[in-house]
């Protein structure tokens, strides 16, 4: 594999990644109610994940999956019932808003820095991508494209894969950034009520879209 090979992969990587998904979704609801530490721990379960999921795609685990229907099915009902379950709980936290809230102040983002980051911030970035089986289909469909018969397999799916967990890095860090300083604006609560309903919509349609993703047989 050539540098240049290389430099392709992360062009398409980063297309990938600035598209419209779960991730994004997640980091914006995340910066919303949090502050930017949770948000970046948000992305290292990001980057965690891909590196499972690399790992699993160099020890042909990640084939099985997608080959077998039933293994399949069971790993796409378990992503999607976790994108449905995080889409109900933005809807409830909209719902929740009541009229004494929406007269009520908004937080600073100076006060959200004493909001301290929990290992569920983490874990939330992880389990995104970890149970979205498509984060495979991507290694399974890309590492063919760019790695030889005669490179070492390892060494090229682990540079490829930390490329894209590069790109995930330096683009939803960026964007938290953007959210974060957009928060000082004078945004009002029902504005956000409703930005926590279209987000549970959001992630709902997310769930139901992976559901209808089809194994490679």
């Amino acid at each position: 594999m050539s540098m240049y090979e290389v430099l392709v992969f992360a062009v398409f990587a980063g297309l990938l990644v600035i598209s419209p998904g779960p991730n994004g979704l997640l980091i914006a609801k995340t910066v919303t109610k949090g502050n930017l530490k949770k948000a970046n721990a948000n992305i290292i379960g990001f980057i965690a994940a891909f590196y499972l999921h690399g790992a699993f795609s160099m020890l042909g685990i990640s084939a099985i999956l997608l080959q077998s229907a039933d293994a399949f099915f069971v790993f796409k009902i378990v992503g999607a019932t976790y994108l449905f379950y995080i889409g109900v709980k933005s809807l409830l936290s909209a719902l929740k808003t009541s009229t004494k809230d929406l007269l009520e102040p908004q937080m600073s983002p100076e006060n959200t820095l004493n909001h301290k980051v929990k290992a569920g911030d983490f874990l939330e970035g992880f389990l995104t991508n970890g149970l979205n089986p498509k984060v495979s289909l991507f290694y399974l469909a890309a590492f063919p494209q760019f790695i030889g018969a005669n490179d070492s397999v390892v060494m090229w799916s682990l540079l490829l894969i930390t490329v894209h967990a590069t790109m995930n890095l330096i683009w939803f860090s960026f964007l938290a950034q953007v959210i974060h300083k957009s928060k000082t604006l004078p945004i009002k609560r029902y504005v956000k009520r409703w930005l926590d309903g279209m987000t549970g919509f959001l992630f709902i349609g997310f769930a139901v879209k992976l559901l209808t993703t089809k194994n490679a047989t």
